[in-house]
């Protein structure tokens, strides 16, 4: 198993648009796999480092760039395969392997040979006549190998790379901790008493639930927010409500072998040590440092700004759902576990809105098809379905990719569904990445998954999103177009390979064509009759689109400031993380019985991975973007005008990480981004006259 001839993994893959062979890969093939990777990449780091001619940017920048083809390719499969279809024997795989792949990546960025070539030539940058995308690949390898510890020397760097190490181990720990509680939990639900106020969509997807479980013929209510959302919002037994919402927010919370509080200490105590190392008082000042925010200060404004208005609207929305409550004759105080259901029957009073009903015209397939519809209209972008290529779990849909004239672009593989062997949430992910400096000097499409965590309708019978769910859905696609329509000559800077607090312009900005008429009145139809939805329903979703804003904001602004808070903490050994976000909550004044978007012992975002550390704002900071950005397709009067569609094209979506994100949104708007748009969008500012 350990040789090329007996490891899919190590072997050409003859497949269709070179896939992995999914079929044929075992967990056991990763490690031996792995250690003839690494051996090869470092030999090519050895060779660039040891040449006798002088550093350039083809023999030194540019060569990196190409370097470790058969490490990321076996890298790609195995991250993707641990999230989206893992099992026990490779989850202990990742965990005997994550301190090992961190130890790679510091022999590469600690590698003092290479590093001092890269070096030289950064100093000289403005010498070397490089064009604008060569000296932003300079600039950011220069600046990877930096943050990496490639300046530190002796005990110092010997240290920075345990830290790194260990990092690893914990983050693949948390992650898996909080799978291990999602996967371990369902509420039955037995007989119709039990069933009250659940409309049949849910029943449905309850029913599918427990069958997928093997808990027998009865309904199951799992932590796929899916299906728990909809439980919450629907259910007429408060009681039952108030379980599924404390297994919700419990999770990575209990006592034993999956408790991420200590896991999430050690972690938050190990970061402040790496941004210790390179002069920073605190890791979010690190992280930060990377980012167009750039300082703990512009984060804070911005929230801040953000926080008084919502924290508003969330009382008037409180009010609402006091009158109700009263006009029914209860005498409850609201509690988290009843936000949603009193405030879905106010936005049915309100706006005369039916979930079920709107369900009805948000069958997958449909909604799957709007997306590729826009992206054709947009972009020229044609998916076509190869159901003959098998992927790694029955459910994955795969497309190959081609552009106007009929070329081929990418391969796109669509997982929407939810099930025990894969993390919750959504993510956009790849295979492998564009470039066209691969070895040899040859091109290469990118490969790129969305995963979603839809709730599988039962057989035979459509599953059915509802508009939060469709949204997810456009926005995962976002960065798949972002992914997909890279048009770049360096891999480093290819596709998502962006600031942190740019990626989710992409996907964030694509999901405003969901909510176009025209897009809705094309795709959104009901799953029984292929009607088109109404008019007078696709005028009732738009008036209701800002309906419950305070609630969602204050839920997502207050885990962002929790996220800043914890971040920003210097104490050596870390912070008791439930202690530290009752504190933070506390100095906010966050609103009872709204919660959080995610409490810290299950917060995926800062604790299974760095990428968002200390940057959970993004999103929001993307929103300013995003919303300001639409503006310009509603200033031409056509959400497909094709003069603004090329420009999004040329500078959001092809241009990855070659641009400044400043100036490619500049070129993009022809001007920097205002606040304003977000505010109205969320209903926190007056709309223009």
């Amino acid at each position: 198993m350990t040789t090329a001839t007996g490891n899919p993994l190590l072997q050409p893959w003859d497949t269709p648009f070179g896939l992995p062979p999914f079929e044929q890969i075992r967990a056991e093939h990763f490690a031996p796999a792995f250690e003839a990777a690494r051996a090869e990449h470092l030999a090519e780091i050895d060779a660039i480092a040891a040449q006798t001619d002088a550093p350039s940017f083809d023999n030194t920048v540019a060569a990196l760039d190409r370097s470790g083809r058969l490490y990321y390719r076996v890298e790609g499969v195995f991250h993707n395969l641990a999230s989206s279809e893992t099992s026990a024997a490779l989850q202990q795989v990742e965990r005997e392997l994550a301190p090992q792949l961190a130890a790679h990546q510091n022999a590469i960025y600690m590698h003092r040979g290479l590093f001092e070539r890269i070096d030289a030539l950064h100093a000289r940058r403005d010498e070397l006549g490089l064009t604008p995308e060569q000296r932003r690949l300079l600039d950011r390898f220069h600046f990877d190998f930096v943050r990496s510890g490639a300046r530190l020397a002796g005990a110092a760097q010997q240290r920075y790379a345990q830290v790194m190490e260990r990092l690893a181990e914990l983050t693949t720990r948390f992650g898996q901790n909080v799978l291990a509680d999602e996967a371990s939990y369902h509420l039955v639900l037995r007989g119709e008493a039990e069933l009250a106020g659940l409309p049949d969509f849910v029943r449905a997807a309850a029913r599918q639930a427990a069958a997928d479980r093997g808990v027998g013929d009865v309904h199951a209510i799992t932590l796929s927010r899916s299906l728990i959302v909809p439980f919450l919002t629907f259910s007429e037994r408060r009681d039952l409500r108030e379980q599924a919402w404390h297994a919700w927010i419990s999770r990575g919370e209990h006592a034993g072998e999956h408790d991420n509080r200590p896991v999430a200490r050690e972690i938050l105590a190990l970061r402040n040590e790496q941004a210790r190392a390179h002069g920073y008082a605190c890791y979010a000042d690190y992280a930060l440092a990377d980012t167009m925010a750039g300082t703990r200060a512009a984060v804070n404004r911005l929230l801040e700004q953000v926080w008084s208005r919502a924290k508003a609207r969330a009382e008037e929305e409180r009010e609402a759902l006091r009158s109700l409550v009263m006009s029914r004759g209860e005498t409850l105080q609201i509690e988290a576990w009843d936000w949603r259901y009193y405030a879905e029957k106010v936005r049915a009073l309100r706006y005369d809105l039916d979930e079920a009903v709107v369900k009805a015209y948000f069958p997958l397939e449909r909604m799957v098809e709007a997306a590729f519809d826009c992206a054709k209209r947009l972009f020229g972008l044609s998916f076509v379905p190869r159901p003959d290529i098998r992927a790694y779990h029955p459910d994955v849909r795969v497309y190959e990719v081609r552009d106007r004239d009929g070329g081929h672009v990418g391969v796109f593989l669509h997982d929407n569904f939810a099930r025990p062997s894969k993390r919750s949430g959504a993510w956009m992910s790849n295979y492998r990445q564009q470039t066209r400096n691969a070895p040899g000097g040859g091109t290469v499409a990118p490969i790129v998954v969305n995963n979603n965590n839809f709730a599988k309708g039962a057989p035979g019978e459509p599953t059915l999103l509802s508009f939060d769910d469709a949204r997810t859905l456009f926005h995962e696609f976002g960065h798949g177009l972002h992914g997909l329509l890279s048009s770049v000559t360096y891999e480093r800077l290819s596709g998502t390979n962006v600031l942190r607090d740019f990626v989710e312009l992409p996907s964030q900005l694509f999901e405003h064509w969901l909510t176009e008429p025209a897009v809705l009145k094309t795709h959104a139809r009901h799953h029984r009759t292929g009607e088109p939805i109404p008019d007078e329903l696709v005028a009732k979703l738009h008036a209701a689109r800002k309906f419950n804003q305070g609630y969602e904001t204050v839920r997502y602004t207050a885990s962002a400031m929790v996220d800043m808070a914890v971040h920003s903490l210097a104490s050596a050994e870390g912070p008791d993380i439930v202690e530290a976000e009752r504190a933070e909550l506390e100095r906010i004044g966050a609103p009872a019985g709204l919660g959080l978007n995610h409490r810290l012992p299950h917060f995926q975002h800062l604790f299974s991975g760095s990428s968002y550390a200390a940057g959970y704002y993004v999103y929001l900071w993307a929103e300013v973007l995003d919303a300001d950005g639409f503006d310009a397709f509603a200033e031409a009067g056509n959400p497909f005008d094709p003069a603004v569609a090329q420009r999004l094209q040329q500078f959001i979506y092809s241009a990855g990480d070659s641009l400044e994100p400043r100036a490619a949104y500049r070129a993009f708007r022809g001007r920097e981004a205002t606040v304003e748009p977000m505010l109205r969008k969320k209903g926190l500012a007056p709309e223009l006259a």
